[in-house]
């Protein structure tokens, strides 16, 4: 099945949910950056969380970016969605192994929690919208969910999680996100809260074979579908980009890997693709920045 977000309301629309299934777009970041089970996990996560953040875009060229560091091992996490549904993202080490002693991976380890996540909303104005939360147990879930309360005021539940086999390909992921509307009763809230100590995590749910549309009947049986929206792993990084990137640089710089590097290897941060210029090309960058 492919990745997709379902969006719907329920409970006389006082409360909006968020499903996500992002199994594919995990296992290719993965693959992308070579990660180890705890550190795909950090990033699956927090590429889920991400990715249905950004499914309420109104345009495709706006996105979100989150950026966690909690000074753990694991280093910068950044991840980035559009509102096309195209998702990116990196991890600082993504050569991370931790396994508690109940068996699950130990994100939390590796994440830490002396730091904060950040939110960059970006709507193509002169100003992007910027919110931070301090990190509360680096499992991010948890985090997303201060985030929303601290920064945003809206009160809301955040279960993300990823599956990672024993050949560590990715089982299955996912992420749910229920949020409750400001006109919700107290009868919503206690449901809510409920529904929250009960539910099973939706990567186990989706490595079952459950719809997502099923999963939110079960838990919200009134609930409504507003939409489906197509997600999968994307980094629009390329050749020319980068040419035009080093443009930017100094002519000394240039001249220096020209004539004592011979030449360039840049890699992008996003997907970690590794693009080699020539000294020749190298030239002619150079005499393009020259010539304007």
């Amino acid at each position: 099945m492919n990745d997709e977000i379902v969006i719907a309301e329920a409970l006389n629309g006082e409360v909006r949910i968020h499903i996500a299934r992002t199994t594919k777009l995990v296992e290719e970041a993965r693959k992308h950056h070579n990660c180890m089970p705890t550190s795909i996990a950090a990033l699956g996560r927090t590429l889920t969380a991400t990715s249905i953040m950004a499914s309420d875009l109104k345009n495709n060229y706006e996105t979100i970016t989150c950026i966690i560091n909690g000074n753990g091992p694991s280093g910068t996490i950044l991840a980035q969605a559009n509102g096309e549904g195209k998702v990116r993202g990196f991890i600082g080490n993504p050569g991370l192994h931790y396994v508690r002693e109940d068996g699950h991976l130990d994100v939390a380890r590796a994440v830490g929690v002396n730091g904060n996540l950040t939110v960059i909303r970006d709507s193509g104005l002169k100003e992007a919208f910027t919110g931070v939360a301090p990190l509360q147990s680096g499992e991010i879930g948890d985090d997303f969910t201060y985030y929303f309360a601290i920064s945003e005021q809206i009160p809301s539940v955040v279960g993300v999680g990823v599956l990672v086999d024993v050949d560590y390909s990715i089982k299955a992921s996912g992420g749910l996100i229920y949020q409750l509307m400001p006109k919700a009763t107290e009868e919503t809230i206690v449901y809510c809260e409920e529904l929250a100590k009960r539910q099973k995590p939706v990567s186990t749910l989706i490595s079952e074979g459950k719809d997502l549309e099923d999963i939110i009947i079960d838990y919200f049986p009134d609930a409504k579908i507003l939409n489906h929206r197509n997600i999968k792993w994307y980094c629009d990084c390329s050749k020319e980009k980068f040419a035009y990137s080093l443009m930017t640089l100094a002519d000394e710089d240039l001249d220096e890997l020209i004539e004592e590097d011979k030449g360039a290897e840049v890699r992008c941060e996003y997907c970690n693709t590794f693009y080699n210029f020539s000294t020749q090309e190298l030239k002619e960058i150079k005499a393009k920045k020259i010539n304007g």
